[in-house]
């Protein structure tokens, strides 16, 4: 069983679990939430498992933070949606994995009984590959809106289009390598580890 939840991207000299819109959740909740290594400037990542992120946190944490974030809903490690919200209210989307996305969400037949069947058919691989063509045809404003966000978040002149519409096109075993790779592409400071020196 891989990861199902949220991957929460943000800028703040203060843990994100401090931020307000997260005080409704109980610390029992709290302590499932894992913090990645954090990334120089103050970026912090954090997963929450499925059920605890609601919709309208995003906008909350980017009203708190005063910067740009972004969230990645993951399912089963297979897929992820990644949703970036500006400080104006720019909004990009875009998914990662899009050949799992794509077999997970082809249109199924009317009279289909049993998905077992189905799967692995002709008429199975067609659905897949309408649906992998229609996700292709928002890649390139994935990528767009995406560097446009990470500009507004004041990271410039790394990020080039091509290679973001490349990633976004590309598979990983796991969604979540994906969504950390991506904003290492977007040009974030990577996350180091910091040495406790001897």
């Amino acid at each position: 069983m891989g990861f199902s939840g949220h991957l929460v991207f943000a800028r703040s000299r203060r843990p994100l679990l401090e931020a307000p819109v997260f005080g409704g959740i109980g610390q029992e909740l709290k302590d499932t939430v894992d913090a990645w290594l954090p990334r120089p400037g103050g970026w912090q990542t954090l997963r929450f498992d499925h059920g605890i992120w609601a919709d309208g946190y995003l906008s909350a944490l980017v009203v708190w933070t005063g910067a740009p974030a972004c969230v990645a809903e993951v399912s089963d490690s297979d897929i992820a949606f990644v949703t970036g919200l500006g400080t104006d209210g720019q909004r990009w989307q875009a998914w990662l994995n899009l050949d799992k996305a794509a077999a997970l969400f082809a249109e199924e037949p009317e009279d289909l009984d049993d998905v077992s069947l189905w799967v692995g058919t002709p008429e199975f691989d067609e659905a897949v590959r309408r649906k992998r063509a229609e996700l292709e045809a928002h890649v390139p404003a994935g990528a767009e809106g995406a560097l446009a966000w990470a500009a507004s978040a004041g990271i410039t002149g790394t990020g080039e289009q091509p290679r973001i519409e490349t990633l976004l096109r590309s598979r990983e075993t796991f969604a979540e390598d994906l969504f950390s790779a991506l904003l290492d592409e977007l040009g974030f400071p990577r996350a180091t580890r910091v040495s406790s020196g001897t």
